[in-house]
């Protein structure tokens, strides 16, 4: 947003220099970006952030100037705009939507003479980059970078012209969206090919709707253009909808002032104002007079009060600021503190101002004009607490665990395209959440798996040679379900290639397997307490991962159709999946400690041949329980297939460890209960014991 030194002049007396002025305001929240010296003027560029509109005026920053300096803001005031002349004609106003165009004025003004404008306008206009073009035109931009509320003017006589021929031939003035394949020549000499999502304006009589006249907001029509042979104007002031102008101009790939206003939202209360003021401007520097002045809906406003503590100000700034003071600043932003107890009250908020919504946005007014530089420095009072417990907590423990592990966290888009996890799940991705209006095809949908994003991860590393991936990450998925759209916290593994290592022997290579992947997951299990899970195969070749009675994921080998559509050739990749939220309250991070043993263990050994389907994690739960109270823990230190084996078989050794804590176990204890384990084995599972 750029303003002049003397265009600010006309609404507050300033007396500092424009330098001292430039830091004054960058001290309160509008940074000048740059400040340069032009034609016996000063020109400022200011950073206006999305939430301000307000600003996007010279008005909203004479406010601003009039809060920071202690002066008076001074509005224009208007005349009566009551129609001047007769034989205005007949004009109505149609707005098929009223969420489209909450409000809509039109001023029909006659006998005007279009030419060149005053040096005194031309120059304001220049001066920040507006090309003059004529005064009707000058006079709206004048208006639109003024008071924020951008103003259209229309050759009058171009728009009846096509109706009837008559200059006071009924007209109808109609805002509606665009009708698919319609097209219009804007101003800039670019016919533009519309769309329902593109809100017009449109001219029609009794009896037909005739071709657009304006893009909504955005830009006017070719047609319609005020150049030097108009005599009648219309004179247009309206409220449309942010969304819809901003949709549009996207569609369209249009910019322009107007829209950069509308889609940021205008002041509701100052469009008969600017309207009227530009009426005075033409009366003045164009001739003729206003011959009908016709509106439709109702400038809408919502009234916010907000309560105000003066204590909680100073709390939250560790100043002194006094109650007279917080209201002096308040009302010199022109908002209304009124009223309340000793230190607290109510404070109105005016229209101009939709980003205040909280005592918080008040404190934040407060404190930028009182001066952060008044404010005393102080050291913060941190409150240390202990978020262990709590799923932020819980989320960084896994991340320590994994890049204890030396795993590498990966952070990737939520967004995906269909395509991706089309191919990811073998099926047509209709219940996935879809965006209404994706930046590009590869962000179409909310994922609601974190595998298609690591395997593109995967892929990319290894194609910036990388002979080893291990990644991990923690991220929200996003899957639809009869309440509406769910959040899932979910953990993604990832795993490919070869990891070196440097032993006595040499380098070798230690190949990346579901093993790995498996290690990798009972470790975080282990650390988080959680000890009834177990590991199940399932029919499509993943390996479920069950945590307490509920599946919380799998793990597995992705196929090889899978790494084709990630473009990943000649190699493995094991990756696995597992929703958090299915056990984090679950979490045991308490620990107890245990004395050392006081007396020694037996360990005793298992070798035995089993049939191939039977899981080693079911043999293991049967043991533990055949051999209490004695047997401590028991572990699958072998395994083994090869040509000893016959097909359709495996070999395991199984270590068993028993212990007492009172005494020293003798082998009249230890033999027939091992025995017994050995004859549960052969009954249960069918084992050959070696």
């Amino acid at each position: 947003m750029k303003v002049t030194y003397n265009w600010l002049k006309d609404f507050v007396e300033i007396k500092i220099a424009p330098k001292a002025l430039a830091d004054k305001l960058t001290m309160a929240g509008l940074e000048v970006t740059s400040l340069e010296e032009k034609e016996g003027d000063s020109v400022f560029e200011i950073e206006v952030t999305s939430n301000r509109p307000d600003c996007l005026s010279i008005i909203g920053i004479a406010r601003e100037v009039a809060a920071i300096t202690g002066k008076k803001l001074k509005l224009p005031t208007t005349n009566d705009q009551r129609p001047t002349t007769r034989n205005g004609g007949i004009v109505s106003i149609k707005i098929e939507n009223k969420k489209d165009c909450p409000f809509y004025t039109a001023k029909i003004i006659r006998d005007v003479k279009v030419c060149p404008s005053p040096d005194w306008l031309r120059k304001r206009l220049e001066l920040i980059g507006c090309r003059s073009v004529n005064n009707i035109v000058d006079i709206t931009n004048y208006i639109l970078f003024t008071y924020g509320e951008p103003l259209h003017a229309f050759d009058l006589d171009k728009i009846i012209s096509p109706l009837s021929g008559l200059p006071v031939s009924p007209l109808e003035i109609i805002i509606r969206r665009a009708k698919n394949g319609e097209d219009i020549i804007t101003i800039d000499n670019a016919r533009r090919i519309l769309s329902e999502e593109v809100l017009v304006i449109a001219s029609g009589s009794d009896k037909q709707t005739g071709k657009p006249i304006a893009i909504a907001g955005v830009m006017g029509s070719k047609d319609t253009e005020v150049v030097e042979g108009t005599k009648n104007i219309l004179l247009e002031a309206a409220v449309f909808n942010p969304v819809i102008v901003r949709r549009g101009r996207q569609k369209l790939g249009i910019q322009s002032d107007s829209s950069y206003r509308f889609e940021r939202g205008v002041d509701t209360q100052i469009v008969e104002g600017a309207s009227g003021r530009a009426v005075d401007l033409i009366r003045k520097l164009a001739g003729g007079g206003c011959a009908l002045a016709q509106r439709s809906g109702l400038p809408k406003a919502q009234r916010k009060n907000i309560k105000l503590g003066v204590s909680t100000v100073n709390k939250i700034l560790g100043s002194k600021i006094t109650v007279a003071e917080a209201r002096k600043i308040l009302n010199s932003l022109e908002f209304k503190a009124r009223g309340g107890a000793k230190n607290t009250f109510q404070v109105g908020i005016p229209s101009h101002r939709p980003d205040v919504n909280s005592e918080i946005d008040l404190i934040e007014e407060v404190a930028r004009i009182y001066g952060f530089g008044l404010i005393p420095q102080t050291l913060p009072q941190a409150s240390p607490q202990v978020t262990s417990g709590q799923p932020r907590g819980l989320v960084s423990v896994i991340k320590n665990v994994l890049t204890g592990l030396g795993l590498n966290e990966v952070i990737t888009y939520s967004l995906i395209d269909k395509d991706l996890l089309r191919h990811f799940t073998g099926q047509e991705v209709d219940e996935a959440i879809e965006i209404l209006n994706p930046l590009s095809r590869e962000q179409e949908i909310l994922r609601p798996t974190l595998i298609p994003s690591l395997s593109l991860c995967v892929a990319h590393n290894l194609n910036q040679k990388q002979d080893y991936v291990n990644i991990f990450e923690v991220a929200k998925v996003f899957t639809k379900s009869s309440s509406g759209p769910r959040e899932e916290l979910y953990l993604g593994i990832a795993l490919c290639g070869a990891k070196s290592l440097l032993l006595e022997e040499g380098s070798i290579k230690d190949d990346t397997g579901l093993l790995h992947l498996k290690g990798a997951i009972e470790v975080v299990l282990a650390r988080l307490g959680i000890r009834a899970y177990n590991f199940q195969a399932m029919d499509n070749g993943r390996i479920a991962i069950n945590v307490g009675r509920e599946r919380a994921g799998f793990l597995g080998k992705l196929p090889q159709q899978i790494l084709d559509s990630v473009d990943i050739k000649n190699k493995d990749v094991f990756a696995a999946e597992l929703s958090l939220d299915k056990f984090l309250s679950d979490v045991e991070l308490e620990k107890k400690f245990v004395r050392l043993p006081l007396y020694p263990g037996i360990s005793r050994d298992i070798s035995l041949i089993i049939k191939e389907e039977v899981a080693a994690g079911d043999i293991l739960e049967a043991i533990k329980k055949q051999g209490e109270p004695l047997l401590r823990e028991v572990r699958v230190i072998d395994y083994y297939k090869g040509k000893q084996i016959q097909p359709g078989f495996k070999g395991l050794t199984l270590s068993c460890f028993y212990r007492r804590e009172e005494r020293t176990l003798t082998e009249t204890e230890i033999t027939p209960l091992h025995s017994g384990i050995c004859a549960f084995l052969k009954d249960r599972f069918g084992a050959q014991i070696r």
